[in-house]
């Protein structure tokens, strides 16, 4: 990808695509930001050249949230609130619907709709002095209940809404919300580690389970593990899945192609 974007750099390696952040001084969220977010994560769905992503924030902030100063006069605009509301929800919506993971490496800050972004993707991994916070109740606000609480338990999501307080890197570990807290400069490093592992695993296997992740999150279990089923069954006809079964018989590393 040699696009050139105001607010992101994208770069590629090993089947990794390393997506940062980079709209000082914060990383706030505009509408230009959330353009280009939908954009990069349509084209990566799309890439074969990756299969795994990693998001991270350039600076010291992974993102202080909504760039609040767009907001005045959307309410006394005729049409202006659904427009900006679609365009938030496609810009979370590109990240958690991306057929590929992604991993949050959260290297700082991550505010309102900040912290919604890095709650959008796949694998948090966090910097001990990175926090999660939701400040929308200081602005007047209310968001992000439905994101919160896919990786908060309950009383600590409703903490996290009704207070606005900050939940630092080893707290989000303790709490179970995020997988890994490290110091700031292994971060980066050990989420495209974790991207590589994942790259090297058969693309069209680890796409069918992400899939089943999505899909099957608000069904009851039976049909949940249906749904799984009929993907085990359609990645049975594959060659990766052949390739796989081969290289295992055979005590050698797959050769994956996507197909």
């Amino acid at each position: 990808m040699t696009d050139a974007y105001e607010c992101f750099k994208v770069s590629i390696a090993d089947h990794v695509a390393t997506v940062t952040l980079d709209r000082p001084p914060v990383n706030a969220q505009n509408r230009r930001f959330r353009e280009e977010i939908v954009a990069i994560f349509d084209r990566l769905n799309d890439s074969a050249e990756v299969r795994a992503i990693v998001l991270t924030g350039a600076g010291k902030t992974f993102s202080a949230g909504a760039d609040l100063k767009e907001r005045p006069g959307l309410a006394d605009e005729a049409g202006a609130y659904p427009r900006h509301n679609r365009l938030v929800r496609a810009s979370f919506d590109a990240v958690m619907e991306c057929g590929k993971p992604v991993i949050a490496a959260v290297n700082g800050a991550a505010i309102g709709a900040g912290c919604v972004l890095a709650l959008c993707c796949d694998i948090l991994l966090v910097a001990e002095e990175a926090f999660l916070a939701m400040t929308e109740v200081d602005v007047g606000l209310a968001g992000g209940v439905s994101h919160v609480r896919r990786f908060f338990r309950e009383s600590d999501a409703r903490m996290l809404i009704y207070t606005a307080r900050r939940v630092h890197g080893p707290d989000l570990y303790r709490m179970g919300v995020a997988s890994a807290c490290l110091p700031a400069a292994e971060l980066l490093g050990f989420a495209q580690d974790m991207a590589r592992d994942i790259a090297a695993k058969s693309p069209l296997a680890v796409q069918a389970a992400k899939r089943s992740f999505n899909v099957t999150e608000g069904l009851a279990l039976r049909d949940a593990y249906r749904f799984e089923q009929s993907q085990t069954v359609a990645l049975s006809h594959t060659e990766d899945t052949k390739e796989a079964q081969r290289a295992f018989a055979e005590k050698r590393k797959p050769v994956f192609t996507g197909r």
